[in-house]
C-alpha cells in the first residue's frame, strides 16, 4: 500500500472514530417506555399470556427470588403456559414504581401485589423487586430481577 492511500485510509479510520455519537435517547422517554413495559409485564403475568411474556423477555432472562432461588426464563415461560398460578391480583401498589435509567439499561423497583392459588395453595403477600431492562436492536427487553422475601403483614 503506498503512503499516499494509506493516509487517506488513517484519514478515514480517524474521521469515523471521531464522528459524533448517535444521540442517546431521550431519558425521560426511556423511563416512560420502560415503566409501561414493566406495567405490562405484570399484567401479562396475571393473564398467564405466554405469548405477551416471551415478548418482553430478554433471551437470557433470570429472576432470583428473596431466598436465593434462580428462576430461568423457561422455566417462568412453562409456569405461564400451564398456567401454575392463577391470578387474582399481580399489580405494582400505585405511586410505588420508580424507574432509573442509565444509557442502555433501566432498573424498575416497585412494590408488588401477588394474590391468588397456585399448585401449593392460596398465595397473598406483598414483595419488593427490582426488575432490569436492557435496550437491545429489538427495544427495551427484561433482562434480570430480584425480588424480596415477602413482606410482613
Amino acid at each position: 500500500m503506498d503512503s499516499k492511500l494509506l493516509g487517506l485510509t488513517l484519514a478515514a479510520v480517524t474521521a469515523i472514530a471521531a464522528a459524533p455519537a448517535p444521540a442517546v435517547a431521550d431519558a425521560e422517554q426511556d423511563r416512560q417506555i420502560v415503566a409501561a413495559l414493566d406495567l405490562e409485564f405484570q399484567a401479562a403475568t396475571k393473564r398467564n399470556d405466554a405469548e405477551a411474556i416471551d415478548q418482553i423477555l430478554h433471551d437470557d432472562f433470570v429472576l432470583v427470588l428473596g431466598d436465593g432461588r434462580v428462576v430461568s426464563r423457561e422455566m417462568l415461560m412453562a409456569g405461564a403456559r400451564a398456567k401454575s398460578i392463577i391470578y387474582e391480583q399481580q399489580d405494582e401498589d400505585p405511586g410505588t414504581q420508580t424507574v432509573r435509567v442509565w444509557g442502555d439499561t433501566a432498573v424498575v423497583t416497585a412494590r408488588l401485589w401477588v394474590k391468588g392459588v397456585g399448585e401449593k395453595g392460596a398465595i397473598d403477600r406483598r414483595l419488593w423487586f427490582s426488575d432490569t431492562y436492557v435496550r437491545t436492536p429489538k427495544g427495551w427487553r427484561y433482562a434480570f430481577a430480584q425480588a424480596s422475601l415477602p413482606l410482613p403483614n
